[in-house]
């Protein structure tokens, strides 16, 4: 019976995948490279021995299969989603307490490298929930995948390079190299390059360990936004209250004016703040995330070194609040609306119209970013709409309508 038993469970049992034998080869063609890094053959062996793809992560691309959209928050949620008056307010208070806890640490750190404590706090409870949040991936796999699969497989190539590297030197043993999907590890999340650009002993026991040391961990941090162009001194960006007149196509990068210009033209920071004399002499650029919907800022330099850190607009406006929270209870003065965010491929659809009719000049990502709003909203003027810059179905039935289907 026990045979019989065994018998059957096999012939159940779906029979696992077969090893991907051209991953297999292209990882073995790493060698010369990882060799070149003085990385040992021992470790190389260890860290790709049994190797295996892992086909779930997003931002791949594999032939014969339809990718799906990126999941990452940041390119799905609505404002209100992402920045969650719940767990700003959680986050908040954990970075209150963290903030008396490491309070030296912190006040050394600003020190030497001119961050404020509140915004190093904020990157660590955004990036794994003050530690909370185990990452969940094994970083030489997602960079592996990333490197062969993936729509950025130069840019991945090298990070697992020096992957390998940071294994070969001890700074971390591979059973405890966790990763985000996008290869980014430790308490603030690094990839490896930005390891060993930036990564700091700051508590002196001679390892850079951004993994468990909370000061190597956070000066590592100060040390990449500085890095960036960071300002010491200088606030992320002000949340204001716009003129009713307010043109929505102006919320680009590119336009730019003297925080001072913008208060003379009727634009008033929210909650009575006063930015300092070299903030109204500092350059700005407005920011409406919700087109006129929702909050508005002006966005300084520092603004686009945390955007930097991690290219999304919701990550800074997350961090950013975040780091006043902390200090500060007011939420946004302005409340965030409650609509709701077009499929990522309806998106991609007005991208693709406003392309094809000369109004838009980026990426077909599907993302409601800072240019595609612009570009929505000059849409919206030249054909008499209501001027939002915010995607909607009425606008895309519109789209439709006039120029046909994708």
């Amino acid at each position: 019976m026990a045979c019989m038993i065994a018998g059957w469970l096999a012939l159940a049992a779906p029979a696992s995948a077969a090893p991907d034998a051209a991953f297999t080869r292209w990882l073995d063609g790493l060698w010369p490279d990882v060799q070149k890094l003085g990385v040992s053959r021992k470790t190389f062996t260890a860290a790709t021995h049994q190797l295996e793809p892992d086909l779930t992560l997003p931002d791949l691309d594999i032939p014969g299969r339809k990718t799906p959209p990126p999941s990452q928050a940041e390119f799905v949620q609505t404002p209100a989603d992402y920045v969650r008056e719940t767990t700003i307010a959680r986050l908040a208070e954990q970075g209150k307490k963290l903030a008396g806890d490491h309070r030296a640490t912190l006040a050394a750190i600003e020190q030497k490298f001119g961050v404020a404590p509140n915004v190093l706090l904020a990157i660590w409870g955004r990036e794994t929930a003050f530690g909370g949040y185990k990452l969940p991936k094994n970083g030489i796999t997602v960079l592996a995948t990333q490197a062969y699969y993936g729509r950025r497989k130069d840019m991945f190539r090298q990070e697992l390079l020096f992957a390998f590297k940071m294994l070969d030197e001890g700074h971390i043993k591979l059973a405890d190299m966790r990763s985000s999907w996008g290869g980014a590890m430790g308490l603030t999340q690094f990839l490896p390059s930005e390891f060993y650009k930036y990564a700091v002993d700051f508590d002196g026991d001679g390892k850079k360990d951004i993994w468990s040391s909370v000061p190597d961990a956070l000066a590592s941090a100060a040390a990449q936004l500085v890095g960036k162009g960071w300002q010491s001194g200088m606030r992320w960006a002000y949340e204001v209250r716009t003129p009713r007149d307010v043109d929505c196509t102006i919320g680009v990068p590119e336009v730019t004016q003297p925080v001072s210009e913008w208060l003379q033209r009727g634009y008033v920071p929210a909650h009575g703040r006063r930015p300092s004399l070299t903030e109204m002499s500092a350059q700005a650029s407005l920011l409406l995330p919700e087109g006129t919907y929702g909050p508005a800022f002006l966005t300084l330099k520092n603004y686009y070194v945390i955007k930097d850190y991690n290219f999304s607009d919701l990550y800074v406006l997350f961090v950013g609040h975040l780091s006043e929270r902390i200090s500060d209870p007011r939420g946004f003065e302005t409340p965030w609306s409650k609509g709701t965010q077009l499929k990522t491929r309806e998106v991609e659809t007005m991208q693709q119209t406003l392309t094809r009719i000369g109004l838009y000049k980026d990426k077909i990502d599907g993302k409601a970013g800072m240019l595609t709003r612009s570009a929505l909203g000059a849409y919206q003027k030249a054909n008499r709409l209501k001027v939002d810059c915010w995607p909607t179905a009425a606008v895309l039935d519109h789209m439709q309508q006039k120029y046909g289907r994708n």
